[in-house]
């Protein structure tokens, strides 16, 4: 691709959670408007439950997202449906989006709604670690995945482009035994001590040896990258600042290029400049519109 030609590009758009800057994250109404907005591919998190379903959720706990409390994975899927999953983000669902009751989604719900897109569109489900089923999170979603007829060659399900997602290396490598890399991201983010405490109420001394084991974590998904073992590389915009040259390095390798989250106007713009294949964002309607004037998408 010439200079000029990578210019005219686009990065594609994933919808972060669904359209999550307008209605509750992973809630139907959310992929619903990501698949209205136009985004070319929407993210999840994913976690099982006591009874081994897959559900689109961020948080190991029910407390942030939901008017429940608890752990995920102590629940099974019959007691999470009567949960309210959207109440909590303030925004009214349209009718057409479905009733309160039907926000919470599990995989093969969300396969469902992206099969009526009625054009191709991307999948990345992220992993989230550490799990109480540790790799058995992975091996159950790929169970599924084959169950509805993913494709392990081609990452394909229908009309849905099938990729991969986890911070943990262990989880990358897992991943790689049983889908190609291209299909496959390893998440990258910068580790902050002060960040991490606040997050999940640590204190000084247990907060510093997470802190460790992330950091430990991250330079080995750094090296996976360094060696191209897993195709897509995924780095936080912060990441992204930050660290210019080995941003510029993992590019010039061939490395597909996954950012998120990816909301602000210049941050678009530093993607697009740097040429990143892929923008992740709450917003995707306003992103797509900066970033389709005078260019086409770069796959």
């Amino acid at each position: 691709m010439t200079t000029d030609e990578s210019a005219a590009a686009r990065p594609l758009v994933y919808a972060h959670r669904g359209s999550s800057g307008a209605f509750a994250e992973h809630t139907r109404a959310a992929y619903l408007q990501a698949i209205a907005d136009g985004a070319d591919g929407v993210e999840c998190d994913v976690h099982l439950t006591r009874d081994q379903h897959v559900v689109l959720l961020h948080d190991a706990t029910l407390d942030r997202t939901s008017d429940g409390t608890g752990q995920v994975a102590d629940r099974t899927l019959e007691e999470l449906r009567p949960l309210d999953f959207s109440s909590w983000k303030g925004a009214r669902i349209p009718d057409a989006y479905g009733a309160k009751s039907e926000q919470l989604l599990t995989l093969p719900e969300l396969l469902d709604i992206l099969r009526g897109a009625g054009r191709g569109i991307g999948l990345a489900i992220e992993f989230k670690h550490p799990s109480p089923y540790q790799l058995g999170l992975e091996d159950r979603t790929l169970e599924v995945l084959r169950r509805e007829g993913w494709n392990p060659r081609t990452s394909m399900l229908d009309n849905i482009i099938v990729s991969f997602m986890s911070f943990s290396p262990d989880s990358v490598k897992h991943l790689l035994e049983s889908a190609p890399a291209g299909a496959v991201c390893q998440l990258v983010d910068d580790v902050k001590v002060a960040d991490i405490r606040e997050e999940l109420g640590l204190g000084a001394l247990t907060g510093g040896a997470l802190a460790n084991v992330m950091r430990a974590a991250q330079a080995e998904g750094e090296r996976i990258l360094d060696g191209a073992e897993a195709g897509i590389a995924g780095p936080g915009i912060g990441y992204v600042r930050a660290h210019a040259p080995t941003v510029q390095r993992w590019l010039a390798s061939g490395l597909r290029f996954r950012v998120w989250t990816v909301d602000a106007e210049d941050d678009v713009e530093r993607c697009r400049e740097l040429g990143i294949h892929e923008i992740t964002t709450n917003w995707p309607a306003q992103v797509l519109s900066q970033v389709m004037a005078d260019s086409r998408p770069l796959r």
